[in-house]
């Protein structure tokens, strides 16, 4: 019997938007800062989705708790300044969330990326009150791939895990969902290929979250779809 989800759960970054503009340029200013050298673009883009830690130690290779704590300051006050600017939702997501939403699920993020700052994005596209629930990395204490996340969304929508689907484009993503006990949906829009995933479970694999909208549909809308447009982006 084909299962049914009642409840999808989202990545933020590459997932719904890219940030790498700004996730760039806040590394760089923040290691220049610090007295560091920059660091190779590609590579800080390859580690969006770290805890603000892991990136320093990753991008630094230092593991100084105090030098990491800096970083995470310094990244956080730039971030403040130019992140929400430099970053764009991608163009298909409102369609896809208002699919899903219309057919009943339950929706929600669970993301690294402080939560007020995904509140800001999505308000600046039109998109606020588009997901049920926002689990940042400010709401819990441990991150990805640690699955406090995932557990504190899902127990705020009421489901089971076994009835929740969590999209996401990284391996971060992948074993969370895996050590959470819920299935997994590889979105590949971000820089992970889908022979990376090779370690873990993937019940689908899409080019980017609006096929991953179009697979849920088609497998078994939890109600009639119904007119309720999210409104277009409104901008300052």
């Amino acid at each position: 019997m084909e299962k049914t989800y009642r409840s999808v759960l989202f990545d933020f970054d590459y997932t719904l938007a890219d940030s790498s503009p700004g996730v760039v340029e806040c590394v760089n200013h923040v290691l220049g800062r610090m007295g560091l050298g920059a660091a190779d673009p590609q590579k800080i883009r390859r580690g969006i989705g770290l805890s603000l830690p892991d990136t320093f130690v990753r991008l630094a290779g230092q593991a100084d708790p105090g030098r990491s704590r800096e970083f995470v300051r310094l990244f956080t006050a730039r971030a403040d300044e130019v992140m929400a600017d430099m970053t764009s939702v991608f163009p298909y997501v409102p369609d896809a969330l208002r699919r899903l939403r219309n057919a009943g699920f339950g929706l929600g993020i669970v993301s690294t990326k402080y939560r007020y700052r995904i509140e800001d994005v999505l308000g600046r596209n039109g998109l606020t009150g588009a997901v049920d629930v926002i689990i940042g990395g400010e709401d819990v204490a441990d991150h990805k791939p640690d699955p406090a996340g995932l557990r504190a969304a899902i127990g705020r929508l009421g489901n089971a895990a076994a009835e929740v689907l969590y999209a996401g484009d990284s391996l971060v993503d992948a074993e969370a969902a895996q050590r959470c006990g819920v299935d997994f949906a590889a979105v590949l829009s971000g820089t992970s290929a889908r022979e990376d995933f090779a370690a873990f479970p993937v019940v689908h694999f899409a080019p980017d979250a609006a096929r991953t909208a179009d697979w849920l549909l088609e497998r078994k809308p939890l109600r009639p779809a119904a007119d309720d447009p999210v409104k277009p982006a409104k901008r300052a």
